[in-house]
Parts: structure tokens; sequence; C-alpha cells
């Protein structure tokens, strides 16, 4: 029997919503990023962006046998028993195919997410053997969970703990496990039904508010080619498939340009003051400001950080840990990100601040 499949609306013909598309491209071209989490109320293209993002992301190598996905070129990322088959010589034999999208339901139990023990193999052999979880399919995939905010705390902090570590720790009846899983999170949410907890905010690297368009124009190309999908979804999405080859190629180059993207000391501590400048707790803004900022470099095609890419992606990267207010209330003001980023140029490139670099340069030699 044929499975059937639902026509997924192209990413590519989403009109508008820059930010919410430049975070999740970012996310992909450098997963550590940490993943975004999309604010916004119904019909914002929320659920539409993330799963078309998916058709172009770039096809990846995986072993063809092994239930998390590995690398079959990277040992530092294997499990257990992918790396002990790579030392020992043996050839991996691998296929090629795209991220996958998992979805995390909001009635999901821990053992679904964790994985658990398979108790019918318990039962009839007396055998111990790990039931892999939805963190196992989602190892170098894609993680969606829609209305975040609903997610029982519990399962929240477990989720975001094997994104940061990029590794899911299992105990379970006698049974220690533990395998890779990293995987670009994504949620999504409306703010009219409650938000997350502080503590789990600060965890998304990058946050996105959306809201409908306010363009006449925008809104009609919106309606338009939302009813062109909806009568012929195969003929549209035909007519998109070029845009999203391109797009796929060049998320494809970005990732492989990322290897060689410089950052200067001036941008660290340019995101320093970023951070410092809308009192910012911790230090996990300034690490994934400039993240984000590589990866727009990469994206960009500039093989070194500027100012320039800085403020864009601290715009994505620090509304959501502002200290003095709430999420609901957090405004970004793009402006004064522009004053400090080029009071700090002027202040670089003065004599006194240029002789200082060169005797410091001087002492180094």
């Amino acid at each position: 029997m044929t499975q059937m499949t639902h026509p997924v609306y192209p990413f590519a013909a989403i009109v508008g919503q820059q930010k919410m598309k430049l975070a999740l491209l970012l996310n992909v071209i450098y997963p550590e990023i940490g993943g975004v989490l999309i604010r916004g109320h119904r019909g914002t293209a929320k659920s539409t962006a993330v799963r078309g993002l998916v058709n172009v992301m770039p096809f990846i190598r995986v072993v063809s046998d092994c239930p998390f996905h590995c690398d079959p070129e990277n040992p530092q990322r294997m499990c257990d028993r992918c790396l002990e088959r790579f030392e020992a010589g043996e050839v991996l034999d691998w296929i090629e195919r795209p991220s996958p999208l998992v979805n995390l339901p909001i009635g999901a139990t821990e053992d679904r997410l964790l994985g658990s023990l398979d108790l019918e193999r318990a039962l009839s052999r007396g055998e111990r053997r790990f039931e892999p979880g939805l963190l196992a399919e989602a190892n170098r995939a894609l993680f969606y969970v829609d209305e975040v905010n609903l997610l029982n705390d519990h399962l929240v902090d477990l989720l975001l703990d094997a994104a940061a570590m990029g590794v899911n720790f299992v105990e379970r009846e006698g049974l220690s496990f533990s395998h890779p899983s990293r995987f670009v999170l994504i949620g999504t949410m409306n703010p009219e039904e409650g938000d997350l907890r502080p503590q789990l905010l600060d965890r998304f690297g990058l946050c996105v508010e959306v809201s409908g368009s306010k363009d006449a124009a925008e809104r009609s190309a919106i309606a338009r080619r939302r009813l062109r999908f909806e009568s012929e979804p195969a003929k549209f999405a035909e007519q998109w498939a070029a845009e999203e080859r391109k797009l796929s190629l060049d998320l494809a180059q970005a990732t492989e340009r990322l290897k060689h993207v410089t950052v200067p000391d001036e941008i660290w501590e340019l995101a320093a003051r970023f951070s410092l400048s809308f009192e910012t707790e911790g230090h996990r803004s300034d690490i994934t400001m400039v993240k984000a900022a590589m990866a727009l470099s990469a994206l960009n095609g500039t093989p070194e950080v500027t100012s320039k890419e800085l403020v864009q992606a601290a715009e994505l990267a620090l509304p959501h840990r502002f200290k003095k207010h709430g999420l609901r209330h957090a405004e970004l003001n793009v402006q004064k990100l522009e004053t400090l980023a080029e009071a700090f140029e002027e202040e670089k490139a003065s004599p006194e601040t240029a002789s200082g670099h060169e005797k410091k340069k001087l002492t180094l030699v």
C-alpha cells in the first residue's frame, strides 16, 4: 500500500517574515547556535516555515544501519557501536538522505523522548536492550516543538539539556546508555497562551517575534500564493522548485564556508559591549551572537565577521535575554546597536587607539 504524502508549502515561497527565515537558515548552517524560538499569533507562517525548511536542507550522509544516523566520516560524532566498528577498521556503509523533521507531541512521555528499555525483549529473551526515543530520531535533524510553552517543564528541561550537550544520557531499570543527539531545536508558540520560564528562554539560541503583515500588497501576495498552493499544490511546488534548489545549494556552500570564517578580537569585544548595554545575564548571549554572526558571514560569502553581521545577529540573540523585562515586553533598540557599533569602530580607528594596537603587535612579535 502506497503511503500518502502531504504537500509542503515551499520555504522559498513564504512572503515576508525575513527575520524568522534568516534565524532558521542560520541554525541550519551552524546548528551549535542553539536553535530558535518563534513567537507569534496564529496564521503568521510559523509552522509553514519550519515544515518547508526540511526541503531546502542539504542532504547528509548517514551510516545505513545505525538508528542514530551517525556521520560515517566523523568518529567524534558517532555512537559507541559505530565508533567501535570504525576503530576496528570496518568501512561503514552509508546512504545519503535529507535531514528529517522530528515532532515532539505535547502529550509525549519521558520514555518516548529519551528512550526506554525494550520490555518485550527483556521478558521474552532476558536481554536488556535500549529502545531509541525521539532524541535518537532527531540526531542530525530538525526537532520541532509546536506550542513549546504548553509542554511539561520537565520535558523541556530534558530536551534543552540534550540540545546543549549533544548527547542523550539514559538511566532506566538498571540500564545505562548514551547516544549522540545533535539537532536544530525549533520551538513555536502563541504568546496569548502563556510564556516560557526565563531559564528556558535563555537556552534557545535565537528568538524571533512574528506578526501579520501591515502592508496591503504583501498581504495580498500571501493570500494569492496560499490559494494557488491549495488549488494545485504539485504545480505550485514545481514553480518554486528552482528557487528551492538554489537555496539548498546556498546552504550547503555556506556550511562549507563556515569552517573558514574568522572572528577578529574586536568583534568579541563589541559582542560583550552589546550584552552589557542591554543588561543581559550570563555569557550565553555573547557566544550565541558571535556564532550567529559567523553563520551570517558564511551565508553572505564574507570570510571575516564584521560589525554589520554582529548587529544583525544581535537582533536575533538578545531580545529574549533582557534582565529587566519579561519576554512579552522585550523590544530591541536596533538604532542603539548601530550607534554602539559606530562608536566602537571610531574608537578603534582613532590615532591613539591605533598606535596602542601597533605597540601591542610589536610586543607580541
